[in-house]
């Protein structure tokens, strides 16, 4: 469903396509603005140009990350979504090999420059600890490092990563988080800005945009979100990146390899006069100025203690061999080298109430959900099992469903993963979107073709609500518009001796679109449901 007008969607899609000329004059712009600088005045440039280079890359990333989740348009969604499988955990649990070893890589040259330009919950910290530091200046002191609290999180992760046991892990996945923030609380207000224009484009005769439904996916979800927000807000606000460097288990898995960066931010302690500015300004806690030592294992490598540091005392560098290491350090450096890489690869491996009126003459009652014995999950997931090993409840495809037809699981041993629900409309057999924007793999890429010999369910009829069984009218609406030709009408003797005709379900054509359940004009429950299959298969 495409909510942005035609002409935005091009010039979007045209600064997209045309940025590397835009990099390519800002380059050239940069290179002749530096050759002209008097080489004392170079360092301070450098240092500058890294720093707003990062922030640049950040807030693209923030930006269109952003956008995915709010559902802007399919095809903004089809260019931009590479950024949601680069993501550390969703590459994890995809076993992505390439995009591990590109972001380990990255890791091991920059330090953990992946939170702070490529995660999108590092990106958001970052956005409150700058409104903490507009209230208050040079808030942030040193502190040391708690591993025993960052190891026994990650530990925890780990095991239930292994266990498939969901609550844990999508509560502790970053992106995810800032999926369920975006999708539970900013979508709403996209939306209802959608409708806004959409109601004054129809006073004005002319059709753009179109209104969309809003409604609340889950009362779980957005309950989480809240807290969500409302916690890391306060923390980043308050400490910097307090959440990153203490429970997050993706930041803690990269400390391992960010210590043997090959650039870092390195004390000249020569120069250095004790102002304490860059401890005071360093959100991650990192810089001890009075012992010029830095943990690596916390540095993000923000750049805002060397734009601080008025003595020209720090330099982000490459590191140089020191024969007066202490031999204890560097075997500290290779035990932690080892295990963060046997937790990578041991992780890798296992992987509402809106009243609706008929023509403006009568109500018409909002559907109740059934209770499924098996939840139905998307076509490509597989199986439920694999959904809940796999999936980390970042709302992506549930975002990215045009139909109303994928929300959030209230069930506590899977809570928050995507389970299909009929009320608002039903899987059509052409669209694969969820399937096409998952980035962990838990539920894998299918052709439209596969998608209608996917039985991820069969219907059940329940006689008691239906309509020619309670009332003895003629209907067959599940039977007309049922898109695998699985359902047909037949004489059904009532209790009171009417002969009517009901619906007969073949489960061997049923592939649990939901088409009969939604369209079923029995309110509030429908006379006709779909039953999940624990294992989905192809006929």
């Amino acid at each position: 469903m495409l909510f942005l007008p035609n002409n935005a969607a091009k010039v979007v899609f045209f600064c997209y396509s045309a940025k590397s000329a835009v990099l390519l004059q800002c380059l050239i712009f940069i290179i002749s603005v530096y050759s002209n600088q008097p080489m004392h005045n170079k360092t301070s440039f450098a240092r500058s140009f890294l720093r707003y280079l990062r922030l640049c890359i950040a807030t693209f990333t923030f930006v269109c990350i952003t956008l995915l989740f709010l559902g802007v348009s399919w095809s903004f969604t089809m260019r931009i979504g590479w950024l949601a499988k680069i993501q550390f955990l969703p590459a994890l649990l995809a076993f992505n090999i390439g995009v591990l070893a590109m972001l380990v890589m990255l890791t091991m040259l920059f330090g953990r420059i992946y939170c702070s330009v490529v995660c999108p919950l590092g990106i958001m910290q970052d956005i409150f600890g700058w409104l903490g530091k507009k209230a208050k200046k040079n808030r942030y002191t040193y502190s040391e490092e708690k591993r025993w609290l960052r190891y026994g999180i990650l530990a925890v992760f780990v095991i239930c990563l292994i266990l498939g046991f969901a609550p844990v892990t999508t509560l502790l996945a970053p992106y995810s988080a800032y999926g369920r923030i975006i999708n539970s609380l900013f979508r709403p207000l996209y939306d209802l800005l959608i409708n806004a224009l959409a109601y004054w484009e129809r006073n004005a005769d002319t059709y753009r945009f179109q209104a969309v439904d809003i409604w609340m996916r889950s009362v779980t979800t957005f309950i989480v979100a809240w807290l969500t927000l409302g916690v890391l807000g306060f923390l980043a606000w308050r400490n910097g990146r307090t959440y990153c460097n203490t429970v997050c288990p993706v930041g803690t898995i990269l400390s391992f390899f960010s210590r043997f960066s090959l650039f870092r931010i390195q004390f000249d302690a020569d120069k250095c006069k004790q102002c304490s500015l860059c401890e005071k300004n360093c959100k991650a806690s990192a810089i001890d100025y009075k012992n010029h030592k830095v943990d690596y294992s916390r540095c993000v490598t923000c750049g805002d203690c060397t734009d601080q540091c008025r003595f020209d005392a720090l330099h982000y560098r490459m590191v140089r061999p020191q024969s007066s290491q202490p031999q204890e350090q560097v075997d500290t450096h290779r035990r932690a080298f080892l295990v963060g890489t046997a937790v990578a690869s041991a992780a890798a491996l296992t992987s509402q109430a809106q009243m609706k009126v008929d023509g403006g003459l009568a109500v018409i009652e909002d559907k109740v959900p059934p209770q499924r014995e098996t939840p139905v999950t998307p076509p490509g997931s597989v199986s439920h099992r694999n959904m809940e090993r796999h999936c980390t409840a970042c709302q992506l495809c549930v975002s990215a469903c045009p139909n109303n037809v994928l929300r959030p699981s209230t069930d506590p041993l899977h809570l928050m993963q995507p389970v299909m629900s009929f009320e608002r409309g039903y899987c059509r057999p052409e669209c694969t979107r969820c399937s096409e924007v998952c980035p962990t793999g838990a539920i894998r890429r299918i052709s439209r073709e596969e998608k209608t010999a996917v039985h991820v369910g069969h219907a059940v009829w329940v006689a008691d609500n239906c309509i020619p069984v309670a009332n003895g009218d003629s209907c067959g609406n599940c039977a007309r518009h049922c898109p695998a030709w699985s359902i047909h009408m037949t004489d059904y003797q009532t209790a009171d001796g009417r002969t009517v005709q009901v619906p007969v379900v073949d489960a061997e054509k049923c592939i649990g679109c939901g088409a009969c359940e939604n369209l079923c004009p029995a309110r509030p429950f429908s006379a006709i449901y779909v039953e999940g299959n624990t294992m989905h298969h192809i006929n």
